[in-house]
């Protein structure tokens, strides 16, 4: 199988070679790697440009954003499955990608694979602050703010051409939004791997604690988009996060 893997950035130039090292670092043959820039203006473009040789396919043009610039990726994607790695983030280990094909050859219905993530702190300590374990997946699950972590999910690529791409209407929680559409909606068939698949640094998007309440806004608007009890599902999704940090 081919693995198409999508990385999008803007000015990351501290982390952004770490995260491409993590991809090609990988022991799995076969991945078509996909980095989209957003016409960064602080050396990123140098750094990614220094492993021409070694990316698919790069593109580097201002966006409407970070969802924006992953459907560009997901459009010229042409593997089998498709995933994301974020220009924060690095791959738990080099047999990840391995692993999780693994999984869709055992698993011949699946949809979707996903696993497990760790966040850690934004410095060279890289503490573990958050312990994200997916656990099996279960319908209910989604009616009480349970998802998973998003840059652990790979999907097939004829499912998202058939469901469609991130919606845009949404700035900062687009993934609840297409995780939702897949999982709640349309009901796919996704398969939880018992591994850790990445380490997540905070100060992202979405773990950036000043942004809390518009994430919190979001959300809201999501659930509430899907016809699901959107207050109390909302309040069950934060309340579940903080657990993870109290472990």
């Amino acid at each position: 199988m081919k693995v198409s893997i999508i990385t999008v950035c803007y000015n990351r130039k501290a982390t952004i070679a770490q995260s491409i090292e993590s991809v090609l670092n990988q022991d799995y043959p076969n991945i078509e790697y996909i980095v989209i820039d957003g016409n960064s203006s602080d050396g990123t473009q140098n750094i990614i440009e220094s492993y021409s040789g070694k990316i698919t396919q790069y593109i580097s043009e201002r966006d409407k954003g970070m969802y924006d610039a992953i459907n560009k990726g997901l459009k010229l994607a042409t593997g089998d499955i498709v995933g994301l790695m974020h220009s924060d983030d690095v791959f738990y280990d080099s047999k990840v990608v391995s692993k999780i094909v693994n999984t869709f050859n055992t698993t011949l219905s699946a949809d979707a694979v996903y696993g497990d993530g760790i966040y850690v702190t934004n410095d060279a300590n890289e503490k573990i602050v958050r312990n994200r374990i997916g656990g099996q997946f279960n319908f209910e699950k989604l009616k009480s703010g349970w998802l998973p972590l998003h840059p652990t999910v790979y999907i097939k690529k004829s499912v998202i051409e058939k469901l469609g791409y991130y919606n845009l209407d949404f700035k900062i929680a687009s993934d609840t939004e297409f995780l939702l559409r897949y999982l709640y909606k349309h009901k796919i068939n996704i398969i939880y791997l018992n591994e850790y698949i990445v380490k997540m640094k905070m100060g992202g998007l979405s773990t950036n604690y000043k942004r809390v309440f518009e994430v919190l806004s979001e959300d809201y608007r999501i659930y509430k988009y899907h016809n699901i009890s959107a207050f109390k599902t909302v309040f069950q999704k934060k309340f579940l996060a903080l657990t993870q940090y109290l472990k």
